[in-house]
């Protein structure tokens, strides 16, 4: 039996994560929301990690504008707190699963990042989950694994595809940025990715990809959120970035490489398109 700690429990992955865990007879799992663990003490995080086998940190501050105005602050959470839990991890024999962001890289390329692509933020949400990124790393060697997704969204907790429905039974049409780049990603199919890897202990630690296949741009996805939901996809305008400024610079391309999984003994995960109809199928996918 192996015995798992989620950190933001609460959240959209957090409510994945521990439902794909508690109907898996192989694991148990303990459920760890903001209220149940302070991950900004350090005595907690001590307390709460021995007698588990695998921790996997949900846990985040996640307002990219926010950080901008608050960086010390997303910093102290996306990599004091992570610190924390790799030395937690460290001394009881934890391994460490940290999920991280496409926003460490520069968004400059123009073919998939592998996974050895060398970091490059250009905001400060970015550089505050480097600085967990690094910390794992550094301190786990061999037990840690940082897993990076993007363009995130499920049924729990605020997300584009939410919203993009909740403009459509407000307005005729909807206006959506039409130069970024990137992989939806559904949270419950990340959620089975990384319980994968908790069940593979003998994955190299290190850094993996975890979004979807192929990619697209924030307008192609508003479009199959739209068609997909049984509505007209010509409701959504394509825009450029320029039309719709925001206080943290976002990266014009995100798409990941995933070779990594093959050294873990694991398929990547499916196509975005193909993983976004079975969310919508499965009523994953609602108005918010």
């Amino acid at each position: 039996m192996t015995k798992v700690l989620v950190t933001g429990a609460g959240g959209m992955l957090g409510s994945d994560l521990v439902a794909v865990l508690s109907v898996d007879p192989s694991f148990t799992v303990t459920a760890a929301r903001r209220t149940d663990l302070d991950l900004l003490s350090p005595a907690d995080v001590r307390a709460a990690v021995p007698g588990h086998d695998v921790v996997i940190n949900a846990a985040a501050w996640t307002n990219v504008d926010g950080a901008e105005t608050s960086e010390e602050a997303a910093t102290a959470l996306n990599g004091g707190a992570v610190a924390s839990l790799a030395s937690a991890c460290a001394a009881s024999g934890a391994r460490l699963i940290h999920v991280s962001t496409d926003y460490v890289l520069s968004g400059s390329a123009s073919s998939p990042y592998p996974e050895s692509a060398p970091p490059a933020p250009i905001n400060a949400y970015g550089r505050s989950k480097l600085a967990g990124e690094q910390a794992v790393l550094s301190l786990l060697p061999s037990s840690g694994y940082v897993v990076r997704t993007a363009w995130l969204y499920g049924q729990h907790g605020r997300n584009f595809a939410a919203t993009m429905l909740r403009l459509a039974a407000a307005r005729p049409t909807v206006n959506v940025v039409a130069d970024q780049h990137g992989q939806p990603t559904w949270s419950l199919a990340l959620a089975r990715q990384l319980v994968a890897l908790a069940s593979a202990p003998s994955a190299p630690a290190g850094i993996y990809h975890g979004t979807a296949g192929g990619s697209t741009t924030w307008y192609g996805f508003a479009q199959a959120v739209f068609s997909l939901s049984g509505l007209d996809p010509e409701r959504v305008r394509p825009i450029p970035s320029a039309d719709f400024p925001l206080p943290a610079p976002r990266p014009a391309y995100s798409v990941l490489g995933h070779d990594r999984w093959a050294s873990a003994g694991l398929a990547p995960m499916a196509d975005w398109h193909t993983s976004l109809a079975a969310a919508v199928a499965a009523g994953a996918v609602r108005a918010g």
